[in-house]
Parts: C-alpha cells; structure tokens; sequence
C-alpha cells in the first residue's frame, strides 16, 4: 500500500469512527434532523422494537416523536470497522442512560452498521440496534431487584 493510500484508509476509518459519536451526540442534544443526516437518503434504522425505519423523512418524524419527551445519554465504545473500497460495516457497543415515562433505566448493547461514502462522506446505510437489556435503575441488569 502506498502512503497515499495509507493516509487515506485512516482519513476513512476516522470519519466512520466519528458517525456513532455524532449519532449519539445528537440523540443526546435531541437533534433530530443532524441525527437524519447521518444516514444516507434511503437509510434504514432498526431498533429491534417494531419495523425498521426506512427513508431519512421517516427517520425524523420517528426520532421526533421517540425524542421528544424521552431523555436518551448513549455512550459509544469498542467500535470495530471492516473497510471495503467505499463501503464498510462495523460494530459499536452502547451503554445508555435513559429517562422514559419517568423511569430511571439502564441498557447496554451494540449496534450492526454499514456504512457508505455518500457525496464524498460517510454515512450510514443501515443501523441494527441490539439491546442486551433495557431496565429500571432500581431493578438492576440480573433482573433481582436492587
């Protein structure tokens, strides 16, 4: 490989990194349409919890709606990327702080991604959330109460 390529394999693996940090910046921040845009114009988002999301307009009207009264605080970690030309997958691990109808909860889990240069960028093409679990605070990860 030359050092061009080098150079430019690292640019790569660093603007995919940045996805699912900016991702979960804006869940956090309630940016819905930055959170969109992200994902490429027919980009598909599955939560695992009822049919994917399919197309960037529904994407914001989901996220508008889940966002709205929800407080969502992800943290993204231990991302490993697979680089193909102007593709790739990756996985990313979740540990979430969450407030939803009042509860305290705390999940952990890893999204499936793949990813695509997109007008010169990177965005996401598809987004496969997988929760481990998703509890109250109080209740804890076993599942036998605090």
């Amino acid at each position: 490989m030359s050092l061009e390529q080098d150079i430019r394999r690292l640019m790569d693996l660093d603007a995919i990194r940045d996805l699912p940090r900016r991702y979960a910046h804006y869940v956090w921040s309630k940016n819905v349409s930055a959170a969109a845009d992200l994902f490429t114009e027919d980009g598909v988002m599955d939560t695992g919890t009822e049919e994917p999301i399919r197309g960037r307009a529904a994407l914001r009207e989901t996220y508008a709606r889940m966002l709205g009264p929800a407080k969502f605080h992800p943290f993204v970690h231990n991302h490993v990327i697979e680089l193909d030309g102007d593709r790739a997958t990756g996985v990313c691990y979740l540990d979430l702080r969450a407030t939803t109808d009042g509860k305290s909860m705390i999940g952990s889990g890893f999204y499936h991604d793949v990813y695509v240069r997109d007008g010169g960028g990177w965005k996401f093409k598809s987004r496969k959330l997988t929760m481990e679990y998703l509890v109250p605070i109080t209740e804890g990860w076993t599942g036998r109460g605090a």
